[in-house]
């Protein structure tokens, strides 16, 4: 998947060990968004080319469909002035561009079906870097609430002291690691079920208008007119 596999894997891969390396989630918080931005500028140069290669490709079979019609004008053309020789000739040059022209057109739909797939992953890219920034805010002031909370609790129970303040700040750390990472885990999930559901029926709907269409076409319909 490249690119557009990359920010995925920053919300999904090894989030619990990240967390559990991490000295300050606040910085790994705000880094791994540095990261995020920086895959989708990658993405978005990606997509860039991509159009751009389309763009290149639809000109080049629109100037091959052109040039088909100006050869075949030339061998009309010479053809009424009785050069039958140069209107082989035309004819020649017209073959050479629609042969362009079939070369051309599938991976200029190729193309254009890229660029299109693209765009989607991008949106969605974008989409994922929006949701990240706005929970960012939320976990690193959660992050400072747990640390005022961690100084007040250490100011009480004289961190160091017994076992049992030990034990009740593991556990807390533990219980902290566990709701980020959680955070984290929902943030990255994709919910493609609905939009799937759509697509679906979408095709289902083309397929049953396309049907129509052939029986029509066939005459495998019945004859509504002749009823009234």
């Amino acid at each position: 998947m490249g690119i557009f596999g990359r920010v995925a894997d920053i919300f999904k891969a090894n989030v619990n060990d990240t967390l559990d390396k991490a000295e300050d989630p606040e910085k790994m918080l705000k880094q791994m968004v540095i990261e995020m931005e920086e895959s989708v500028n990658k993405a978005t140069l990606a997509v860039a080319n991509a159009i751009a290669n389309e763009k290149s490709l639809e000109r080049k079979l629109e100037k091959a469909v052109n040039e088909s019609k100006e050869w075949e004008n030339k061998a009309v053309q010479a053809l009424g002035a009785g050069r039958e020789d140069l209107a082989k000739s035309a004819l020649e040059k017209k073959a050479i561009s629609d042969r362009n022209q079939a070369d051309l057109r599938p991976i200029s739909i190729q193309a254009n079906q890229t660029a299109n797939k693209m765009r989607e992953q991008l949106n969605s890219l974008k989409a994922k870097l929006e949701e990240a920034r706005a929970r960012q805010g939320t976990l690193i002031a959660r992050s400072q609430a747990a640390k005022a909370q961690k100084q007040i609790a250490q100011s009480f129970s004289g961190v160091g002291s017994d076992a049992f303040s030990k034990f009740d700040k593991y556990e807390s750390k533990i219980e902290t690691l566990e709701s980020q990472a959680v955070a984290f885990e929902e943030l990255a999930g994709q919910d493609t079920k609905l939009e799937d559901e759509f697509k679906r029926l979408g095709s289902s709907a083309t397929v049953e208008s396309d049907l129509l269409a052939l029986k029509a076409k066939m005459g495998m319909l019945p004859d509504n007119t002749a009823s009234n």
